[in-house]
């Protein structure tokens, strides 16, 4: 019972992480609750296994990558592409021009490979290069120089449009 508490404790304390990523990963809101899923089943899956030589998000960030780019994987296979849905914010914190911004730049996020959405996503968290470096496996210059060829490439998107 108790390790049940806390993997309940370490989703919640990481479930705007989860929502992000599956936001981010998924198209419309039930594959965002499919994966959303996945990642929890897997999370629980590894929970024994954490010894603790990492931070715990770290672990948790790893974990979902991992399962959404097997997600994404799984989809080509299928061979379908559904619309994205709205993303909406709560009414108290709805601002048009900014929902408006972040659609546009989820839209060209999405366009980047699967392993460069991830190394946004984890910017975006607020991650550094080397924490982003241990959750991927990548080394620190890597994730760096892939860093700015992606902002160098969002930048240009956005730009012309």
């Amino acid at each position: 019972m108790k390790q049940e508490k806390q993997f309940v404790e370490v989703i919640q304390e990481n479930e705007g992480i989860l929502y992000k990523m599956t936001r981010l990963y998924a198209d419309n809101k039930e594959d965002q609750k499919d994966l959303y899923q996945d990642v929890v089943y897997q999370l629980w899956k590894s929970f024994h296994t954490f010894r603790g030589n990492a931070k715990l998000s770290t672990w948790v960030y790893r974990i979902a990558l991992n399962t959404a780019l097997l997600y994404l994987k799984k989809k080509k296979r299928k061979g379908y592409k559904t619309p994205l849905d709205g993303i909406v914010l709560a009414d108290e914190f709805y601002d048009p021009v900014l929902e408006e911004r972040l659609k546009i730049l989820y839209a060209h996020i999405r366009e980047l490979g699967e392993i460069d959405k991830g190394i946004v996503f984890l910017f975006l968290e607020g991650k550094k290069y080397q924490e982003i470096s241990d959750i991927t496996g990548m080394s620190t210059s890597n994730i760096g120089t892939r860093m700015a060829r992606i902002k160098e490439k969002l930048n240009k998107q956005i730009i012309k449009k």
